[in-house]
């Protein structure tokens, strides 16, 4: 016998999987945040290089005249 009759079962397991795929949402949430966040770092640290660069291109430049 069943701890619980199926017809009662039944809202607790739709309960779960709810449960589970709210979860599931805010997890993957949390994860694009977190992606969102790396990409803007990179791209600051890619412009921040390029800077770099093109002023040592500046003065290699400037030396060699």
């Amino acid at each position: 016998m069943p701890a619980l009759p199926l017809d009662e079962a039944g809202k607790y397991v739709a309960g779960a999987y709810v449960v589970f795929v709210v979860l599931l949402a805010v997890y993957v949430a949390i994860m694009a945040a977190k992606l969102q966040r790396i990409e803007r770092e990179l791209r600051e640290l890619a412009r921040f290089a390029e800077q770099r660069n093109g002023e040592r291109e500046r003065e290699r430049v400037t030396t060699d005249v």
